[in-house]
């Protein structure tokens, strides 16, 4: 993966097969990706690469990452949650983001348009960077599989074994097993993960 900001822009993020030729998506958007990255640097931020993209940052905050795909570009703000979105033009960032911080291109054009809004963002986390506000907690629900819910009733040591879970890995089970599209692929985890419930760790721990 690359080290070198510049090197997104010419080659690409190094994390697929598609690095350094005219087919990374990187390469696609580059018109587009070098005005957003001007306006992050016109705004006074440090460019770094950072999850092998250009990021910007301001008093050691991450502000905002550059991104793209074969369908759109895009910025995606950090710390989203500290956003006044007034005009309800972010987007969610992927399938599992709880906070909408993404603004999504497909056109060049488009930046012109959002410029304003663009900078008003970028300044909004920079002035929250230097003063360190924190964004808020977002606790968001995630339902329990009907699976799940049956093994829990029907297997006492299990029930007592999940409940007694830190939020954080009761979520990572509930994430995973939310995942599987069959009832059947459910039961099977569910039956995979008992002894990791028992011994008090979560989904992704060994």
């Amino acid at each position: 993966m690359i080290t070198d900001p510049e090197d997104y822009f010419t080659k690409g993020c190094g994390r697929c097969a598609r690095f350094g030729t005219p087919d990374c998506a990187s390469q696609l958007w580059s018109y587009g990706l070098r005005r957003l990255r001007r306006i992050c640097l016109d705004m006074g931020l440090e460019e770094t690469v950072k999850w092998a993209h250009p990021t910007y940052s301001h008093k050691g905050r991450n502000i905002a990452i550059l991104g793209a795909f074969r369908s759109d570009f895009r910025l995606s703000f950090m710390n989203p949650g500290l956003l006044n979105d007034a005009e309800g033009v972010l987007e969610p960032q992927g399938p599992n983001s709880r906070v909408p911080g993404a603004l999504r291109f497909t056109d060049v054009a488009q930046i012109s348009e959002m410029e304003p809004v663009i900078r008003d963002f970028l300044r909004q986390l920079m002035q929250h960077a230097e003063v360190g506000t924190k964004p808020p907690k977002v606790l968001v629900e995630i339902q329990m599989p009907d699976e799940l819910v049956e093994a829990l009733d029907t297997d006492p040591e299990l029930a007592e074994a999940f409940h007694a879970l830190t939020p954080g890995r009761q979520r990572s089970y509930l994430f995973n097993l939310n995942q599987a599209k069959q009832s059947a692929t459910r039961v099977v985890r569910i039956e995979k993960f008992r002894d990791k419930i028992i011994a008090g760790k979560g989904a992704m721990e060994r």
